[in-house]
């Protein structure tokens, strides 16, 4: 059995190592592609592969087609929308993610970028701080927990809406759960975005839920890009000089968000959430560990396609 790493943002050495230390004391074959540069080299590659781990590559229809042994892939993460789901079906292949692997390093992200917002990105100006804040977390998964454990140690009052989470589960951390989207924007200062790319959430964050947002407002986006409206944003910017953005997903108009609200703003170059050692290290020898599960005694604890 040949497993494939196709990341064109590579792991880090260690992680790569422990990779392969998995795959080959389960008896299979290890190969890599790293830093591809065009998707013809990613369409090769994958020609015999039995398994590919990824990171943020793209495995479409026409991947799928080109990988004629394949059985799994493994995304080396939570977010999956980097896969068409449908079209591995469609091919017999079994899709994976490793939630929780790289909570703890997004969630720390999000709290370092919050208070670089709140110190005015360190511009030698006197800023606030987040003890006493609100702070309202979009979705209570494996990040949005991890947000909250560090948040409070802040000295933050931290909320939560979950549609998907139960209100008790919520509590039990110590954590105020809402009722509502609308509720949890109307009440909080700052807002922690974790919430996926779906049909449903794809561009919801819009001017209506975040315009009652209280003054000082401010947004961070370590979730995904396409669940922000924009050009709604830019308008609630324009329309409220309190309002700040700060994300680790560039936006589409990042140049226009730059040139408007400077001072206000702030966008990673790359998405950085999961780029530290530990989490490359904990996804990638967690993908191998379930291509080893799978390929020999069927495991699909975290299957996430039909």
């Amino acid at each position: 059995m040949k497993v494939l790493v196709a990341t064109e943002k590579p792991f880090a050495k260690v992680a790569v190592d422990g990779i392969r230390k998995e795959i080959e004391a389960a008896g299979f074959e290890l190969a890599l592609l790293e830093k591809y540069t065009d998707k013809a080299q990613l369409l090769d590659a994958v020609k015999d592969a039995n398994a590919i781990i990824i990171r943020s590559d793209i495995i479409d229809a026409e991947v799928l087609d080109a990988a004629k042994e394949l059985k799994i892939v493994v995304r080396a993460g939570a977010g999956y929308d980097n896969v068409d789901l449908a079209a591995a079906t469609a091919h017999n292949v079994c899709v994976m993610n490793t939630p929780g692997q790289n909570a703890n390093a997004v969630a720390e992200l999000a709290l370092g970028m919050m208070v670089y917002a709140v110190r005015n990105f360190y511009n030698g100006t006197s800023g606030t701080e987040l003890m006493g804040k609100k702070l309202g977390i979009h979705a209570y998964g494996n990040v949005g927990r991890n947000v909250a454990r560090i948040a409070k140690g802040f000295g933050m009052e931290v909320y939560a809406f979950d549609a998907f989470c139960p209100k008790e589960v919520i509590e039990k951390d110590g954590v105020k759960a809402l009722d509502s989207a609308e509720e949890l924007y109307k009440t909080c200062q700052v807002v922690s975005l974790h919430i996926p790319a779906t049909a449903e959430t794809k561009n919801s964050i819009n001017y209506a839920l975040l315009k009652d947002m209280p003054k000082g407002a401010m947004l961070v986006n370590t979730a995904r890009k396409e669940v922000i409206n924009e050009a709604e944003l830019i308008k609630l910017m324009e329309d409220r000089a309190d309002f700040k953005y700060i994300t680790d997903i560039m936006p589409a108009a990042n140049a226009e968000f730059a040139e408007k609200f400077a001072g206000r703003y702030f966008s990673t170059p790359k998405k950085m959430g999961a780029q530290t050692a530990e989490a490359n290290i904990n996804a990638g020898i967690a993908a191998a560990q379930q291509i080893v599960g799978f390929l020999k005694d069927g495991c699909e604890k975290f299957r996430v396609n039909k």
